[in-house]
């Protein structure tokens, strides 16, 4: 099936299925719907980023720090977030995302219900070519440092500030 075609949840400002829609309609009109982010670290704790495709509909040749999608029609988010894993990281059997937080990302454009996840992805990756153009595994450091100079994908970089930020949150609570 062409992704475009695929049927995604609409949905409103408290993320209430309102409609459905086709994905590529979605896009196009600019349609509320459900997308999850997930963090994958390899066993050093490093992140998985990639450039995307030059293929993709929404921010071909983008880098991201952060594998995921759209969640389909009917899908829950955690299931969406452990298919779109196990699909970009190209890793079958994967072990369930951690849901961490969710917010509402809003642009000229675009605008979907973001769930972010993380995950530790113990097994060699090899990743889905139709999403993939170019992966690696970074530190902390390393992507801080490349944050100012590559072209990020706008959503998973304020993913990435919230999370962050949640990070923070989470080291300064009482055990």
């Amino acid at each position: 099936m062409n992704p475009a075609d695929e049927i995604l949840d609409v949905v409103d400002e408290n993320d209430e299925v309102v409609g459905q829609a086709p994905r590529g309609e979605a896009t196009v009109r600019g349609l509320r719907h459900r997308c999850v982010f997930v963090e994958a670290r390899d066993p050093e704790g490093r992140i998985f980023v990639h450039r995307r495709t030059p293929t993709k509909q929404v921010f071909p040749s983008h880098y991201d720090m952060f594998v995921g999608g759209v969640v389909g029609a009917g899908e829950t988010c955690d299931d969406a977030a452990l298919r779109e894993a196990e699909e970009e990281l190209g890793v079958p059997g994967l072990p369930r995302p951690e849901r961490l937080f969710t917010f509402l990302y809003e642009s000229a454009e675009h605008t979907w219900w973001s769930y972010v996840y993380r995950l530790r992805c113990e097994l060699p990756v090899r990743p889905q070519a139709e999403e993939v153009a170019w992966h690696t595994f970074l530190t902390d450091a390393e992507l801080e440092r490349r944050l100012p100079d590559w072209t990020w994908v706008p959503d998973g970089l304020e993913a990435y500030h919230r999370l962050t930020a949640f990070r923070a949150g989470e080291a300064g609570s009482p055990a």
